[in-house]
C-alpha cells in the first residue's frame, strides 16, 4: 500500500514557516520516571517560552492516551506504538516551525532513537530529568507507585518494567533539592546558546 503513496513537497517549508515565527523549531524531549517532574517542568518551561512570544505546543502523555493513543495500553509493544505516534506528530509540528515539547516517560532507548531520527541534525533536544526511583515514589502524585507495589499495575516503569536512561542526553537535571523554576532556567539557558531563541 505505501508503495502507491508519494510525499507532496509543499511551496511553504520549514524553513519559512520558522522564518516567521522567528525560531529555530526542536523537539524538546522530556524524559524520566513517572513523578521526576517532567510535566510540571514541561508546563512552566512552555509557559516561559511564550512569555518570550515563542510557537510552542506541549504533548503530554496523559493528554495524549486520552485521543492519538487512547486505543493503547501500557504493555511494552503498546508503549513502543506510543511514543512512535508521539515522534510522528512531533515531527509535524517541527515542520510547522514550532517548537514542541514532550513529556513521556519514553523508557526505551530505541524509541528515542528513533524519534530522534525522524528529525534534522540538532532538532532533537533530550531532556533528562533524573529523579531518583525512591524521590518519584515518595511523591507518588497520581499513586501509580503504590499500585504497582500492590500488584494492581503490572509492567509499570521502574518498578516491574525497565527504564533505560539516556546515555548522552543534551541536558541532564539531576533531583538535588534544584525547584522546578531553576530546572527550567537551566533548559531556557540551553535553548539560547543553541540559537533556538534567536
Amino acid at each position: 500500500m505505501v508503495d502507491n503513496i508519494v510525499w507532496h513537497q509543499h511551496e511553504v517549508n520549514k524553513a519559512r514557516r520558522a522564518e516567521a515565527k522567528k525560531q529555530k523549531p526542536a523537539v524538546l524531549w522530556l524524559t524520566g520516571l513517572s513523578g521526576s517532574g517532567k510535566s510540571t517542568i514541561a508546563n512552566l518551561l512552555e509557559k516561559k517560552l511564550a512569555e518570550h512570544n515563542k510557537h510552542t505546543y506541549l504533548l503530554d502523555g496523559d493528554n495524549v492516551r486520552h485521543g492519538l493513543c487512547g486505543d493503547l495500553g501500557f504493555s511494552d509493544k503498546d508503549r513502543v506504538e506510543n511514543i512512535r505516534r508521539i515522534g510522528e506528530v512531533a515531527k509535524l509540528f517541527v515542520d510547522a516551525g514550532t517548537i514542541v515539547l514532550t513529556a513521556f516517560i519514553s523508557p526505551f532507548k530505541s524509541e528515542r532513537d528513533y524519534c530522534r531520527n525522524l528529525l534534522d541534525a540538532g532538532e532533537f533536544v533530550e531532556i533528562f530529568i533524573d529523579t531518583p526511583l525512591a524521590e518519584c515514589e515518595k511523591r507518588d502524585p497520581k499513586g501509580l507507585y503504590q499500585k504497582a507495589r500492590q500488584g494492581d499495575i503490572k509492567d509499570f516503569t521502574g518498578i516491574d518494567s525497565p527504564y533505560e536512561a539516556p546515555e548522552s542526553p543534551e541536558i541532564t537535571l539531576r533531583y538535588a533539592g534544584q525547584t522546578a523554576e531553576e530546572s527550567v532556567e537551566e533548559i531556557f539557558e540551553l535553548l539560547k546558546s543553541k540559537g533556538f531563541l534567536a
